[in-house]
């Protein structure tokens, strides 16, 4: 096949080295331009345009398609692939291509269709996502799905890690869609007109409720928001992120307030009450600190209980 690649993330990078490897024709790879990033605000380069440039292949960062739309044209795809890019294709674009356009979408449509299906799966409490491949036209995640699979959400596992797993189970569903369409035998199956949306993650949703959420919403938002922002709270006059939690199971619980601090012993840990069941902090980072374990925090932070 001759691939003209859409991708901007490390999730991208990995179907596009699957592609590369499984010896399809890369036309060109297709980015956003470089964006500055980290504290410094230098100008960095996307994961797939790093990988690109690795191995040769030509990169293109327009603002707009339609900068490039000629490019297409000329380049004559059979295909094209879009991952995690961020951007519409138009429809004078989608119906270039010999074989049309096809995307990689780590939900099982038409569930949390958007920019954030993985984070939400997480933050909902899912036990289940998956994965799906499917034929492109101009509404959101909104066409037909070609093959999915069904993936278990592992009870601790975090956003980054299960993006990561799927990052790999994605690549592999997309050469296997690919030769489906190469020798005929893809089927086209149209989604179901109920569907829910996966929205952008912001940072007002990081900071934890102790009088709304549960010990349960909890353990889920610093599972969703691990590695992205991590959840956090007020400990006295200083911000403190939460990188891993669980439910206590020996901790019982008390009378008192909502995000009260029952137990913080440097060897037993930090325990609070919530507004269902008792949070076991295991995993923290202090206001312009690095993160540690609960008991080496207490060993630095000793915490008095009222």
């Amino acid at each position: 096949m001759k691939i003209i690649f859409m991708g901007t993330p490390d999730f991208a990078k990995e179907a596009l080295e699957k592609l590369y490897d499984a010896g399809h024709e890369i036309a060109f790879v297709v980015t956003p331009p470089d964006r500055p990033k980290g504290r410094g605000m230098k100008m960095l380069a996307c994961e797939v345009k790093q990988f690109a440039l690795e191995k040769q292949l030509k990169v293109y960062q327009p603002e707009k398609l339609s900068e490039i739309k000629q490019q297409i044209m000329e380049a004559n795809p059979d295909m094209i692939v879009v991952v995690s890019y961020g951007k519409f294709l138009p429809k004078s674009i989608l119906n270039m291509p010999k074989y049309g356009c096809i995307n990689v979408h780590p939900s099982l449509l038409p569930k949390y269709r958007g920019s954030a299906p993985i984070q939400w799966a997480i933050l909902n409490g899912d036990k289940v996502t998956g994965t799906t491949i499917m034929k492109m036209n101009e509404k959101m995640d909104a066409g037909d799905i070609i093959l999915q699979k069904q993936v278990p959400i592992l009870e601790n596992e975090t956003t980054g890690e299960l993006w990561s797993r799927l990052a790999k189970i994605s690549s592999e569903l997309l050469l296997e869609v690919i030769e489906q369409i190469e020798n005929g035998t893809a089927t086209y199956t149209k989604q179901a007109e109920k569907y829910s949306i996966a929205p952008m993650i912001t940072k007002d949703m990081a900071k934890i409720d102790w009088e709304k959420q549960t010990a349960e919403d909890i353990k889920n938002l610093v599972r969703g928001l691990n590695p992205i922002l991590g959840a956090y709270c007020m400990l006295g006059q200083k911000k403190v992120k939460f990188w891993k939690v669980d439910l206590a199971k020996e901790v019982v619980e008390t009378t008192k307030e909502n995000g009260t601090i029952i137990l913080a012993d440097s060897k037993k840990g930090l325990f609070v009450q919530t507004k269902l069941g008792v949070l076991s902090v295991l995993e923290i980072q202090g206001e312009n600190a690095k993160k540690m374990s609960i008991q080496d925090f207490l060993r630095g932070n000793p915490i008095k209980i009222r």
